[in-house]
């Protein structure tokens, strides 16, 4: 073989090795028992996520903001140090939600304040996105409108800070306000779509009894991330419908999604967080990118 063939030859394995690299962040609550607090992650954080990124991890998601920082560092060393092993930071988990007063008086003055300091934070770490992870169900219809109205307004601070703002759902969402109306149903129809997006959590949709995928061809558009879970790794249980899910995306508006393992099979999350990306590598269904 000449020179100029072998050449061509490597070249052509090299592109089809890029082209099966695939985008996949992850949630860092997956390692809350490794890097899951300020002590935790001061002490393992290199080593943990430099074992994560070598598997083919390409994202993060954090999931520990205190009063402006993340992870007990500042927004700024929290980048650096995802840099450091080519892990890209995507998003966040982070919330402070009205208190009883607050829904009462539908003051947010106070709470407001709290998310300028956190948007701040999660802007100055290079976020793409910004997810409040959870909501209790309101008791009354009212209540529900006035988080409604809260949300916008959080999200419209986000969007003044180049962000985007979501809320995670889990199975509880689907549940019915005053035995009316489906609580996420509500928050969708009531919140504007430039305001907020929907981050499904398409395991806890399934537990909830409800269809992903109906809940995209019913909201077209509103589910711009979703977290792919499944009861322990991915594709362990059977119940949930990836292929389905990953073939509609284009229907949810989906760009970015997070590979969420709250537990694993065996006490090595590691273990687990493999299996479960070794899954997503084989399924030819998931493209390498949906953000393009």
């Amino acid at each position: 073989m000449s020179i100029l063939c072998m050449v061509a030859v490597a070249l052509t394995i090299a592109t089809g090795a890029d082209a099966k690299k695939k985008e996949v962040a992850f949630q860092m609550y997956n390692l809350r028992g490794l890097i899951g607090s300020p002590e935790l992650y001061a002490k393992n954080h290199a080593e943990v996520l430099q074992k994560v990124a070598k598997m083919g991890y390409t994202a993060v998601e954090a999931a520990n903001y205190d009063n402006g920082k993340l992870y007990g560092v500042t927004p700024e060393q929290f980048k650096a140090d995802m840099d450091a092993v080519g892990l890209k930071v995507l998003s966040s988990h982070a919330t402070r939600n009205l208190s009883g007063e607050e829904l009462k008086s539908k003051n947010f003055s106070e709470a407001l304040k709290w998310w300028d300091q956190c948007i701040d934070c999660h802007k100055r770490a290079g976020m793409k996105y910004l997810v409040i992870p959870w909501c209790e169900v309101p008791k009354t219809l009212d209540d529900l409108q006035t988080i409604c109205n809260f949300y916008s307004q959080v999200g419209k601070r986000c969007k003044a800070a180049g962000l985007l703002l979501g809320y995670h759902s889990h199975s509880h969402e689907f549940q019915k306000v005053e035995g009316k109306t489906v609580m996420l149903d509500y928050m969708i129809q009531h919140i504007p779509a430039e305001d907020i997006f929907f981050q499904m959590d398409v395991y806890w949709a399934v537990r909830g009894q409800v269809s992903p995928v109906d809940y995209f061809h019913k909201y077209p558009g509103r589910f711009t991330m979703l977290h792919i879970k499944d009861h322990k790794e991915i594709g362990q249980s059977g119940m949930v419908g990836f292929d389905a899910i990953f073939k509609n995306f284009d229907v949810a508006g989906t760009k970015d999604w997070i590979l969420e393992l709250e537990q694993a099979s065996t006490p090595d999350i590691l273990k687990g967080m493999q299996e479960s990306i070794d899954y997503i590598k084989a399924a030819k269904f998931v493209k390498a990118s949906y953000n393009k």
